[in-house]
């Protein structure tokens, strides 16, 4: 009889875990955040330029990291917080479904199967798919990749993209991209791909690489929010508009890529 209580409390508490998960994915994220002026984004933590633990004082730094600070003081006002939790590629839909971060500013390409799932803001960037190389390196494009073993990440687009662009090409994917940068680097792969401005981040942060073959794809970063939460993919989109208005958003993009090495930050700008 013990046992079966204890089963019964067991699965009891399990029940009331996910029934309170649920509810809190489905509540209304605006209206959450105007009660606890909070906002939780998700942000990445590997990804120099964009969300980078700094190792000195362990917070986030990057330009989607100063988005969601941004956003959130448009959205909330001057007093408004910001709350970040660190997401992996493919950990970021997981969290929003359940309720665990109430966005995602992540380096997150709007594609048609993630809108199955779910919402996006508006494009507040548009990236796009490029290789990251040593510079003794003979490749040039995405395209003359057969043969070839290519870096990518889990969880990201860029992988099916290369074998659009070279079927024959080998793939292998690891799981963020510090290991991916480390692979490059002992010779498991040739080339690394993903959006430009993430491995601009990398070259910046590893001498003796360099980002070849321009992009072959288009990948506009949108803010991502569970499904049913229309009046906060509202709000959002009228603070991107409000920074673009004001010069806010440009000047984050002269911040943050203004001085990176081959890249032309002005492409970027917006009126």
């Amino acid at each position: 009889m013990k046992r079966k209580l204890g089963l019964f409390s067991l699965l009891l508490s399990v029940l009331i875990l996910v029934g309170c998960t649920k509810s809190l994915s489905q509540q209304s994220v605006l209206e959450n955040a105007h009660q606890t002026n909070t906002i939780t984004w998700g942000v990445k933590g590997d990804v120099s330029l964009f969300g980078l633990i700094d190792v000195r004082d362990g917070q986030q730094k990057g330009f989607d990291v100063d988005m969601a600070r941004h956003l959130t003081k448009h959205i909330l006002g001057p007093k408004g917080k910001a709350t970040f939790v660190t997401v992996t590629s493919q950990s970021r839909t997981p969290l929003l479904k359940n309720g665990n971060v109430d966005a995602v500013v992540a380096t997150m390409t709007i594609t048609p199967e993630r809108q199955k799932v779910l919402d996006f803001s508006k494009s507040y960037f548009d990236a796009g798919q490029s290789l990251l190389v040593p510079n003794n390196s003979s490749i040039k494009d995405a395209y003359h990749l057969n043969g070839h073993t290519v870096i990518g990440v889990v969880g990201a687009n860029s992988v099916q993209n290369i074998k659009k662009a070279s079927p024959k090409a080998k793939v292998i994917e690891l799981q963020d991209y510090a290991q991916a940068m480390n692979a490059l680097k002992s010779g498991q792969g040739e080339a690394l791909t993903t959006d430009n401005g993430i491995l601009y981040g990398l070259a910046v942060q590893n001498p003796g690489y360099k980002v070849v073959g321009g992009t072959f794809t288009k990948e506009p970063y949108g803010i991502a929010v569970n499904k049913n939460q229309k009046d906060f993919i509202e709000a959002v989109n009228k603070a991107i508009d409000q920074m673009q208005q004001n010069g806010e958003y440009n000047q984050l993009i002269k911040k943050w890529f203004g001085n990176v090495p081959g890249f032309n930050y002005k492409e970027l700008y917006r009126k």
